[in-house]
């Protein structure tokens, strides 16, 4: 494990610092707006807008480090991630919050996207697989300790501000000083969603139903447990058991959906979403201890049910679509975090914070009926037809370039060494 991490020590680093600086604005950023009075519905706004230019950088990123290198846009998207911190300091306005917001979802895109490209140079189809689960083990973790230090400082006065756009000045440093030659320029995904629907409706309409979910979870949560009397400690514990349910849940959901129609997995994963909304609706933050396992339990479902759609569409595909297909999922996920919160912020100006649990409650209840429904429409693959389940990060956390990293990006995954000779003998 040591000898594949060292090679990219630094670029982890660089990603560390990111995502723990992404974890702490991504939650100070909610309870500040709380705090000034504005309205959920503002404050979806807020959310949306980081979809938006998340999704756009996506596209945009790969033709900027064309033209000017790696390196420079790195530098580039590091400032834009300090700045708009900053700019949250110097005017407290819901017009320039929506836009500092997505020029965070811009810039931090295009700063995975370039370290993910570094990663790619380093990785090989033998060490790909550790890496990967290197790289989601850090990702969370980074989020995770960004969330928890917000409790160490006062949302409404501007230290947490500066410390982010501290944290992430520090990313530049690791990458900068590195002695990586700079990668091959990005690859660009040519999408085709009307040809990817055809192929695997479930997954795609799966995979909006999930940005819609993630999209209110990662928008909204925050001002949930404010309006609902949670300390930022306690705030902090929710976002985190969530992600630990997550976690702990990918590998056996991805085990069962390998040995039955993935479709159920997916219907089993909307009854339990639902259930969990349910059992907070109904109990509510009373018992500090039923909500917490009340979202560890949400968050068995919450994070893996994307990796469930991602399966699902490349037991349709061809070996070697695998990151044009999981693209095309993500850019399906970001329309999905767009609307998401919207819905949710106009719910829950009218009804409180009850309203939070209601949509996303509804959101699963659709993803799961969805999927129940094209069971009726096509019959279930046989067990030889399905690939191997993979976890994998949700859309707003992942590139095209960090695809790439993913083991079933080699054709050959799956495949045993007798396999591969064949077919390199035959290739021959």
């Amino acid at each position: 494990m040591l000898s594949t991490i060292a090679p990219v020590g630094a670029l982890l680093l660089s990603t560390f610092f990111m995502l723990v600086a992404a974890g702490l604005s991504g939650y100070l950023i909610p309870l500040r707006a709380v705090g000034e009075g504005w309205s959920t519905l503002v404050i979806s706004l807020i959310a949306t807008s980081y979809a938006v230019a998340f999704t756009a950088s996506c596209l945009v990123t790969p033709r900027l480090v064309r033209r000017v290198g790696h390196v420079r846009v790195f530098g580039v998207m590091v400032t834009l991630l300090s700045m708009a911190q900053l700019l949250n300091v110097l005017v407290v306005h819901p017009a320039v919050w929506i836009l500092a917001r997505g020029l965070t979802g811009f810039a931090l895109a295009g700063g995975y996207m370039v370290i993910e490209s570094w990663l790619n140079e380093k990785v090989t189809n033998e060490s790909r697989g550790a890496l990967f689960s290197v790289y989601m083990m850090l990702s969370m973790g980074g989020l995770t300790v960004g969330q928890y230090a917000v409790p160490f400082g006062d949302p409404m006065l501007p230290g947490l501000f500066i410390l982010a756009a501290l944290i992430f000045s520090l990313a530049i440093l690791p990458t900068s000083l590195s002695s990586a030659q700079s990668p091959q320029p990005l690859t660009e995904v040519r999408l085709d969603l009307p040809h990817l629907f055809r192929r695997s409706p479930a997954a795609v309409v799966g995979a909006f139903s999930t940005g819609l979910i993630g999209g209110v979870w990662n928008g909204l949560a925050p001002v949930y447990g404010t309006q609902t009397g949670l300390s930022t400690t306690e705030g902090a514990t929710m976002l985190a058991l969530a992600m630990i349910g997550g976690a702990v849940f990918q590998y056996p959901l991805g085990r069962a959906s390998d040995r039955m129609d993935r479709r159920r997995v997916m219907v089993v994963a909307g009854a339990i979403g639902v259930f969990s909304c349910l059992l907070i609706i109904v109990l509510g933050t009373s018992s500090r201890t039923i909500f917490f396992a009340g979202m560890f339990l949400l968050g068995t479902v919450l994070f893996p049910i994307y990796a469930l759609n991602v399966a699902h569409a490349n037991d349709h595909a061809e070996a070697d679509e695998f990151v044009a297909v999981s693209s095309g999922l993500t850019v399906v996920y970001g329309g999905g975090a767009m609307a998401g919160p919207l819905i949710a912020g106009t719910v829950m100006d009218l009804s409180g914070p009850s309203g939070f649990f209601v949509i996303i409650g509804l959101f699963f209840a659709f993803y799961g009926a969805y999927a129940a429904w094209r069971m009726t429409r096509r019959e279930e693959l046989p067990d030889e037809a399905r690939g191997e389940f993979q976890a994998t990060l949700p859309g707003q956390i992942t590139t095209q370039q960090a695809l790439e990293l993913d083991p079933r990006a080699d054709p050959d995954y799956g495949s045993d060494d007798s396999e591969v000779a064949e077919s390199e003998s035959q290739a021959g």
